[in-house]
């Protein structure tokens, strides 16, 4: 008598893992971006997001093809070469009460689509923005992109005199309220961070380290997986409780931080450098410039404010999503604008 399969092991929603899934990668083999994929499953999964209540958003590149590999059931949008940030905004301003993740590249991000990307910090609008950050231009032949570090050297043999942009600093300074960095090769560091960012309110920065298999995975890249395993730096040990878990946490020896999440949750960090304080914007920039300094890869939660207001609260936009009110309502009368014409006379 053959024996019933076990039933799927499902989430707090009643879902199992198989339906925060995708379509199969089209990506090189080893592709760093393909670990992001499946962190993203993973969190979306533990944290019980409805997949219909997510809007994947993304621009062009390598990168920007991930989200059809993840959360088929979600709402999808890719737009043109470095305007995500903007359809980000309308459809964000249409409907607040979605969940928002944008995937993008370090050339979609930091070079084309750099002018809408800062707006989109200095707004804190409520998304969860991801840099799948591998340093080249994967789709033409991996030149180098405006994150790749100087003196880094190309297969071809050519080196890098420019020196990069970090994303990271620059999400701090214009005002992202969560702003982290991980490498794709570490699962538990990512996944931690990348539940607390859909616990949190406002702008979410990750850039996660991706190496490019096909272009930059060479001696000589300081984005290859061999780089990164011998000089990523961790700057905290980051730990997520999520509300509807029993809040218990069995850290090592060591001060840890707790950050309360807008949704009762706790994102809980175990301080690795001395005295580090998250909450203290001076002291992140200060930090990510001195590790530049020393060739150090800082990773982990670098900056986290639960305070501020975001771009909804700031225009103080009503409860219900705008794309679903009538005209009546979202639209003056004509009586409206005739009185304004009035004025102006």
């Amino acid at each position: 008598m053959a024996t019933a399969a076990p039933a799927p092991k499902t989430n707090h929603i009643g879902l199992p893992i198989v339906e925060y899934r995708g379509g199969k990668s089209t990506l090189c083999a080893g592709c760093g971006h393909n670990a992001i994929s499946e962190r993203i499953i993973d969190a979306m999964f533990e944290m019980g997001v409805q997949p219909e209540r997510v809007m994947k958003m993304s621009g062009i590149g390598c990168s920007s093809k991930s989200p059809a590999y993840f959360m088929s059931r979600s709402h999808s949008f890719n737009s043109v070469h470095g305007r995500m940030p903007s359809v980000s905004t309308g459809a964000i301003l249409a409907n607040h009460t979605m969940t928002t993740i944008g995937v993008s590249g370090d050339g979609d991000t930091a070079s084309i689509g750099m002018g809408q990307f800062v707006h989109l910090l200095r707004r804190n609008l409520p998304m969860i923005y991801i840099i799948e950050d591998n340093g080249v231009y994967g789709l033409t032949k991996g030149q180098f992109s405006a994150t790749a570090d100087i003196g880094s050297k190309l297969k071809t043999g050519v080196i890098n005199d420019l020196p990069a942009i970090d994303t990271c600093a620059l999400a701090i300074q214009l005002g992202a309220t969560f702003v982290g960095r991980s490498f794709s090769g570490d699962k538990k560091q990512l996944l931690a961070m990348l539940k607390a960012a859909i616990a949190h309110k406002g702008t979410v920065m990750l850039d996660v380290i991706s190496p490019c298999v096909t272009f930059n995975d060479h001696e000589g890249s300081t984005k290859s997986y061999k780089f990164m395993q011998e000089n990523d730096e961790p700057i905290n040990e980051v730990g997520f409780v999520a509300s509807f878990e029993d809040i218990s946490v069995d850290y090592d020896s060591g001060q840890v931080y707790e950050v309360e999440m807008h949704d009762g949750s706790s994102l809980r960090l175990r301080k690795l450098q001395e005295d580090y304080d998250p909450t203290n914007k001076a002291e992140a920039v200060r930090t990510l410039m001195a590790a530049h300094e020393n060739n150090e890869v800082l990773t982990g939660v670098f900056y986290i404010d639960t305070s501020k207001p975001t771009f909804i609260d700031l225009l103080n936009v009503v409860d219900e999503p705008l794309g679903t009110l009538p005209e009546s309502l979202t639209r003056p009368p004509k009586s409206a604008l005739d009185a304004l014409m009035a004025n102006l006379q």
